[in-house]
């Protein structure tokens, strides 16, 4: 321990507060919490520790802290700051996956639609479910029974939906808000396991098509039928008070921890989730951020159900007191289930993730030992894209211990070149990124990658020494197919690469997804452009209603399928609505071409 950890060391408050971990570069790599911050951080730096934590500790060099007024504050606050820097050992345990919701969308005319952004406030939201095939498969059944509306922008004349029964048409016909709360009751009541009603009025529609001969109908009235009932069927009723909750448990070994949430809805168990990760430092600590981290993206239930053994007071506020930790009865049940599964879960798949992490793993060392760079966590990776020149644009994409990390990604609209220019393009969007992390204090990567040769190293190190930046640079050099066939090295050198290796494989996956993630954003950008131009040939559309057209179709396939009244609501006369059609076929056909 260096003299200036052992100063600030004995310099600590006796305060609650949130600590951060500094390595050797000033990036925060670890956050956490404490009661007591002396007492917390100094524990770090004496006595013996596990592995997960001695990993953690070898590699800090400095620290941080903030003093806060309450131990809830100093979580809250832990929570914020993994959110915005994403450390290295707290990353880890960060969950990316949001599950689907059902939502009957708060409109004059309102329709079933899939969110994975479920809003605290929304009253009609149901779910979550296991995966968006589950949701839509439900979804689709709620529409063949329900006549709401499908489309998603109201049309002029009534379509297909209305003729075979399933909307009511309110493009044309006025519907009442009475009419619309019967349906959305009956949906809530479906969706809440009461199914007796809708499948008494399905039944009835059944008989009375095979009455009337009505063979087709009657058909499809038998398979909604058998829909419903395959439905029932998913769900056991196991607590009669129809309260919707999460029932979370975990199991360790060594520094591997399994959580476990079961998803109770309206007295039903509908589906579990087991999630396997890599902890540094407190299980417990480990365990209630997760908890934290997931109902900062999921609606809260009505209770949040979990294990007893250690201090939740910190999530009590967070979670609207609505935390149960039972220590007998049918909800310590609940947690003996989900700990079970918890425990099931990482003996039978423990192998498989370190297998998967240690592939990961084994590309980056395979990479640290290519170029002779240690300590390669963070990799940014540049791409251009451009047709003939127009519309340029870069990308950047991030990988973070081998592994792609989107909430990182970066896209650039070319400012200051003109053509196609790889060289300038790249030294721009460089001194843009680069620039932006330094008055932001950012993470900094520990290496980049330029999709491209000696070149566009050569134009990455230039805006780096500008900068004052001392950060390595390899390029990936293409073959004649465009396929990495070289790297080039630290010291310029190009390094032969085995096309069957893992290294081969890590690199031209990087490849890929930053080639993929620019001429995506390219294909968006062209898109939009030749939307405008489009605009700019009709007579009579002026800077203002070019801008609301822009706005709300954004490209062309979008205002193709738009109807005469949507055009008009943005300022287009009759016979601009006209002339924008014909342009608009010609530009089909000049692409078609």
């Amino acid at each position: 321990m260096n003299d200036n950890l052992k100063q600030k060391l004995q310099s600590l408050p006796e305060m609650p507060g949130s600590y951060q971990m500094l390595d050797a570069f000033g990036n925060i790599i670890y956050v956490g919490k404490a009661k007591n911050l002396k007492n917390r951080v100094r524990s770090y730096f004496v006595g013996s520790h596990d592995q997960k934590t001695q990993a953690l500790v070898s590699n800090v060099v400095d620290f941080t802290y903030i003093v806060t007024k309450t131990e809830t504050e100093a979580f809250l606050l832990e929570l914020s700051l993994i959110k915005e820097h994403s450390p290295r050992y707290n990353i880890m345990l960060m969950d990316d996956k949001s599950y689907p919701y059902i939502e009957i969308t708060n409109e004059t005319h309102p329709k079933l639609q899939i969110t994975r952004r479920p809003r605290k406030n929304m009253k009609n939201l149901f779910g979550p479910y296991p995966d968006a095939s589950s949701a839509r498969e439900t979804m689709e059944l709620l529409n063949r029974i329900f006549p709401l509306r499908k489309c998603q922008q109201m049309p002029k004349k009534v379509c297909l939906y209305y003729h075979i029964g399933q909307c009511l048409g309110p493009c044309e016909f006025p519907v009442s808000q009475t009419e619309y709360a019967e349906i959305i009751r009956k949906i809530r009541s479906f969706l809440s396991g009461n199914n007796s009603e809708v499948r008494s009025e399905v039944l009835a529609k059944m008989e009375q098509f095979s009455t009337n001969l009505e063979f087709e109908k009657a058909l499809e009235m038998k398979q909604i039928l058998d829909s419903i009932d395959k439905t029932a069927k998913k769900q056991q009723i196991i607590f009669k008070d129809m309260l919707d909750r999460d029932v979370f448990s975990f199991d360790t070994y060594d520094q591997y921890m399994v959580i476990t949430i079961l998803f109770m809805r309206n007295g039903k168990i509908t589906f579990s989730e087991n999630k396997i990760f890599t902890i540094t430092d407190d299980v417990y600590e480990n365990f209630l951020s997760y908890v934290a981290m997931f109902y900062q993206k999921n609606p809260i239930p009505n209770e949040v159900v979990l294990p007893d053994g250690f201090d939740t007071s910190v999530l009590e506020e967070m979670l609207l007191n609505r935390i149960i930790v039972p220590k007998r009865g049918a909800k310590k049940n609940l947690l003996d289930i989900a700990h079970e599964n918890a425990h099931i879960h990482l003996q039978n798949n423990l192998d498989s993730y370190l297998k998967k992490n240690a592939k990961t793993i084994q590309s980056v060392r395979a990479l640290e030992e290519a170029i002779s760079l240690q300590g390669i966590h963070r990799i940014e990776a540049f791409d251009n894209s451009n047709t003939y020149g127009s519309h340029p644009v870069s990308a950047m994409v991030v990988f973070t211990d081998g592994l792609p990390d989107r909430k990182q990604y970066r896209k650039y609209i070319v400012k200051s070149v003109v053509g196609a220019d790889d060289y300038h393009t790249m030294q721009e969007v460089m001194y843009r990124r680069y620039q932006r992390m330094l008055m932001d204090n950012s993470i900094r990567p520990d290496l980049i990658v330029m999709d491209g040769g000696i070149q566009q190293v050569h134009a990455a190190k230039e805006i780096l020494s500008s900068l004052y930046l001392d950060i390595p640079v390899v390029g990936l050099k293409k073959n004649e197919f465009h396929k990495t066939s070289a790297l080039v090295g630290l010291d310029e050198q190009e390094i032969e690469l085995d096309t069957h290796s893992p290294l081969f494989f890590f690199l031209s996956k990087i490849q890929e997804e930053v080639h993929r993630f620019a001429i995506t954003f390219h294909r968006s950008r062209q898109s939009s452009a030749s939307f405008s131009s489009v605009l700019d040939a009709i007579p009579g559309i002026g800077r203002a209603t070019k801008q609301k057209m822009l706005l709300k179709f954004k490209t062309i396939e979008a205002i193709k399928s738009a109807s005469d009244e949507e055009m008009k609501s943005c300022g287009l006369t009759k016979p601009m609505v006209v002339n924008l059609k014909i342009a608009l076929q010609m530009k089909v056909d000049e692409i078609n071409e």
